[in-house]
């Protein structure tokens, strides 16, 4: 060892480089790869909807305005002619869908007399069979029943709903101390105009639109309403596995039949739904990775540059050594040895810089914290990156012959 410090220590330039390069890849490298985990965890969550790939929206827009009367015979009629088709083993009506990155939030609170409500939640308004065409399980209580599943003309009526689906998210959060929900009063708004609920179920699991990182993704409510007076109705689809295809085609034809006005349909399955919102997801998560690879690569490559310089400065120190009795496998582990020291001073430097680094990321960005696990791997990966780029100017350094290492130029 003492050889090999007295070297780095006349020559500290080239090792302090390789050093620093080591340990700014190790905290760039956990970092970047903890993101890129975090990104696919999210991108792979639950959405609550089960099998995902037979389900689809139909969203059907009517060109000529009708009356509320008149809506309600078109909704009705156009839900028959889809449960028509061949195929089709739900359909429901709502007024969002999970991941599609745009829907209605509103404030709940406990009490009226609160001035701020308690949590923000997105509100899905169906009158039917939306928890047997998504498959969502209920963890208590019961779907809607018919009586509880008012008409609703949003340009004039002042009726609201009186029954709440909650998901167990959102219950969790609205009475932390509760062992159950049912039966429990929430409040839509504040304020003395704040609509009274009653929650009759309680839902395993239900995302937002916007399917947002944090936990408020699944802080959802199921309303029981048939609403008209707009001009888009969206329809939501079961196929039967392995039916999606055919189904969505007959489908958009079902339903331009069933009308009696001209209309726009636009189709697009919940898998489109999931790929469109984590796109950007994925793109960061791929640049991460084609990141990281380049810094492996570049800071092999270093390790690799400074070794054969130093196999080219030393050659007749190492043609000495070997005339003097060194054997390979010396002249070899020096090189490994050296090269392991130095970049071990990167690793350790690398592991608090990416301790401030993720420190950083949780202040600012929210950041889950970095698991040690990540450091411990990177620190490996290092270590093994030294020894495996460092081996073949070794390797060349030990075939020097003493005779050839040593003779004068």
């Amino acid at each position: 060892m003492h050889p090999i410090l007295s070297a780095l220590l006349r020559n500290k330039t080239g090792p302090l480089l390789v050093a620093v390069q080591v340990a700014l890849s190790l905290a760039i490298l956990a970092n970047a790869l903890h993101i890129v985990q975090v990104r696919q965890a999210v991108s792979n969550r639950e959405s609550g909807i089960a099998r995902e790939e037979d389900v689809f929206t139909l969203q059907l827009r009517h060109l000529e305005h009708s009356n509320h009367a008149a809506q309600l015979d078109a909704q009705r009629r156009e839900t028959a002619a889809l449960k028509a088709v061949s195929g089709i083993q739900n359909v429901a009506t709502t007024t969002q869908v999970p991941m599609s990155r745009s829907g209605n939030y509103s404030g709940l609170a406990l009490d009226r007399k609160q001035l701020t409500s308690s949590v923000s939640a997105t509100t899905y308004y169906s009158p039917d069979a939306l928890l047997a065409t998504w498959g969502l399980q209920l963890r208590e209580g019961r779907d809607f029943q018919p009586g509880e599943v008012p008409e609703i003309d949003t340009t004039s009526s002042q009726d609201f709903p009186q029954s709440v689906i909650i998901t167990r998210q959102l219950g969790e959060k609205l009475w932390p101390d509760q062992p159950s929900y049912l039966g429990k009063t929430v409040y839509y708004g504040t304020g003395e105009g704040a609509k009274e609920l009653r929650v009759v179920g309680v839902l395993a699991r239900l995302q937002s639109p916007g399917a947002q990182i944090s936990e408020q993704s699944d802080y959802s409510i199921i309303l029981p309403a048939r609403l008209t007076g707009e001009d888009v109705t969206t329809y939501t689809l079961r196929a039967e596995p392995g039916q999606l295809q055919r189904v969505m085609k007959e489908s958009e034809s079902a339903v331009r039949s069933a009308s009696a006005t001209p209309v726009i349909v636009k189709l697009k399955t919940i898998s489109e739904f999931r790929r469109d919102r984590y796109r950007a997801d994925q793109a960061l998560a791929w640049m991460l990775v084609t990141v990281s690879v380049l810094l492996l690569l570049i800071t092999a490559s270093g390790i690799v540059g400074m070794a054969s310089l130093w196999v080219t400065q030393r050659r007749k120190q190492i043609g000495v050594r070997r005339a003097l009795g060194a054997r390979r496998v010396d002249i070899l582990r020096y090189f490994i040895t050296e090269n392991l020291l130095i970049t071990s001073a990167g690793v350790a430097a690398g592991v608090l810089l990416a301790l401030a680094l993720n420190q950083l990321l949780v202040s600012q960005l929210e950041m889950a914290r970095l698991p040690a696990g990540y450091l411990r791997a990177g620190a490996a990966l290092f270590w093994a990156l030294g020894v495996i780029a460092v081996y073949g100017p070794a390797w060349r350094a030990a075939s020097i012959s003493p005779a050839t290492a040593t003779r004068s130029t």
